[in-house]
């Protein structure tokens, strides 16, 4: 049996009016330098959001989504921080924010397989 190895991940959220501060959380990000891992996983529940807040702009919420995707998979033709070590990109995705897109705190885990980990925290903490 592999021994089970430290992640750390983050929470993405949806916060539609920053002053009130109420969320939806639509993915997760996981980091193991071990494994040199990093994987992002967006559940983009638009009916749920649109109910949340009517006015939000899904299509500038999908093209910064996109952004976080070709950042997290290292795509080099997403700029200079799509090129950075899966350490720093992670810092990045998961780095405090004032837009409507955030990340949680991050938090730290064990695991033997770190894309599992990113999937179990999906399911327990985005998808419905």
């Amino acid at each position: 049996m592999s021994e089970r190895e430290a992640y750390s991940w983050s929470l993405l959220r949806v916060v539609p009016r920053i002053e009130r501060g109420e969320q939806i959380n639509i993915g997760a990000v996981v980091f193991s330098r071990r494994h040199d891992f990093l994987g992002l996983e967006l559940v983009l529940d638009e009916p749920r959001l649109l109910a949340f807040a009517p006015d939000l702009d899904l299509d500038e919420l999908r093209t910064q989504l996109t952004g976080l995707e070709r950042v997290a998979a290292g795509d080099p033709g997403a700029g200079r921080v799509a090129g950075m070590s899966t350490g720093d990109r992670f810092g990045f995705l998961a780095a405090p924010s004032n837009t409507i897109l955030q990340a949680s705190p991050v938090h730290v885990g064990l695991c033997v397989d770190p894309a599992e980990a990113l999937e179990r925290l999906v399911d327990r903490y985005v998808r419905l």
